[in-house]
């Protein structure tokens, strides 16, 4: 398959996608669940190498293949630098199928298909909850360098990634950072004019305008899940764990203020702010929690993390 220079996209199709059965791998273990199916260590038989299985979930077979399966495979096919995660074939299944323990798994449609990714030894997420565990500055410096490259190489290609969050972000043993799981992702347009869903990105990282109910952003989602991250590697635990929206909303604005016209210029407008306003006056208090941070680290974090997403940082410098 022909590739393209890092930060070109990689518009060459290749024959071969679809026409090598899932038989040529050896599933070695479960080792998670994306967004949309299964994933699995396993070994190519032929060569040895070790690489992700991921099952695309066929649950609503009679509507056909899911168009969100579409959506990820067509922009993974596209996508092509070294902190995006790779996509390297399609494989199927051609008979009915047996789960672990070796029962049929069900699907009536028999078979199954599944996308072959390479394969990545951790999560940020895996690693941040080992006991003791918490990360140097230089490792911090490191995994944010490249969670920024990949993610500005995938917003200047015109993609969403709609899912930034620790699990999401894969590490190999020699310190690499790929972004992965584009399940949620979608492409969009400069003028931010389309109608898109609100009901995307984990709740703990997902920014205010989509909880007040925007259906109109850009690039400004995913920096805020970022900032969100940045200031999670620092502190040792996440910084806005809301059980539910309200509570999520009631986070934010604790740490970074009660939005209104003045510091969110459009912000009544949008859906949902009158049902969410805060009934008292909040002040921002990032800088005066988070005091403890480097001041190079803060004056990230305030970049990242502003309510009114037209002020968000997109290229940090």
């Amino acid at each position: 398959m022909a590739i393209a220079a890092p930060g070109q996209l990689n518009l060459n199709e290749s024959p071969s996608w679809g026409s090598r059965s899932v038989d040529c791998f050896e599933k070695l273990e479960q080792i998670g669940e994306g967004t949309y199916g299964q994933v699995y260590m396993a070994k190519e038989i032929k060569t040895g190498e070790i690489v992700a299985l991921k099952k695309i979930r066929m649950d609503n077979e009679r509507e056909g293949f899911p168009i969100t399966a579409i959506r990820e495979i067509k922009i993974l096919k596209k996508l092509h630098h070294e902190n995006v995660i790779k996509l390297k074939e399609i494989v199927t299944s051609p008979g009915p199928e047996k789960d672990e323990q070796g029962r049929p798994d069900g699907n009536k449609y028999k078979g199954g298909i599944y996308m072959v990714f390479e394969y990545m030894d951790h999560d940020l997420t895996g690693l941040a909850d080992r006991p003791g565990m918490r990360f140097s500055v230089p490792q911090i410096k490191c995994y944010m360098r490249q969670l920024l490259t990949g993610l500005h190489y995938c917003h200047v290609n015109q993609v969403l990634h709609r899912d930034i969050k620790g699990s999401n972000l894969l590490i190999d043993n020699e310190g690499n950072l790929k972004l992965a799981d584009f399940g949620l992702a979608r492409s969009f347009s400069n003028d931010h004019n389309a109608n898109l869903t609100n009901r995307v990105i984990t709740l703990w990282y997902r920014p205010p305008e989509l909880l007040l109910g925007t259906t109109k952003y850009g690039p400004a989602v995913d920096m805020w899940s970022v900032g969100c991250i940045f200031a999670e590697l620092l502190h040792g635990k996440p910084i806005f764990p809301g059980k539910d929206e309200p509570e999520q909303l009631n986070k934010i604005f604790e740490l970074c203020g009660a939005p209104d016209e003045v510091n969110w210029p459009g912000v009544s407008k949008i859906p949902w702010y009158n049902n969410f306003k805060p009934t008292r006056p909040m002040k921002r208090r990032l800088r005066e929690v988070f005091r403890h941070f480097d001041r190079h680290a803060l004056e990230l974090l305030e970049r990242m993390l502003t309510l009114d997403p037209s002020q968000v940082s997109l290229y940090l410098t």
